[in-house]
């Protein structure tokens, strides 16, 4: 990802970069992927009717996910309350999507590897919410 070389290069930030913000970005993004994927191989599941609740979770983490990534990344005029918000619900939908994914890992390696992203993209979310200004 270019998160961290397209930030600092712009003009409102001029090099000073958010450690922790980046990192929820790049996960942010990154979950919002390993979650469509997952709702899809779900989809393709033989007993895809007992995933419904994955598959609804993993999408609306995906733009839950999606929508926090873009909203963090803009730099001109932050609207700091905003952008805390959007993380904080952005931690909770991936505790949410991750504790449901975990609980179909043993019989859906996709679910497992969904899980994980989930589990990611929370702590750095949860990191980000504390560097916030």
């Amino acid at each position: 990802m270019h998160v961290r070389e397209m930030i600092s290069t712009h003009p409102h930030v001029q090099g000073q970069t958010n450690d922790a913000l980046l990192a929820c970005i790049e996960a942010c993004y990154d979950c919002a992927q390993t979650c469509i994927s997952c709702a899809d191989a779900c989809l393709g599941e033989d007993n895809n009717g007992m995933l419904i609740q994955c598959i609804r979770r993993n999408l609306d983490c995906a733009d839950i996910c999606a929508a926090t990534g873009a909203i963090a990344s803009r730099r001109t005029g932050s609207n700091t309350e905003v952008m805390r918000a959007v993380i904080q619900a952005c931690a909770e939908a991936c505790r949410v999507c991750g504790e449901e994914c975990r609980s179909h890992a043993e019989m859906h390696e996709h679910c497992r590897i969904c899980g994980e992203a989930c589990q990611r993209c929370e702590e750095a979310c949860r990191a980000a919410i504390a560097q916030i200004g």
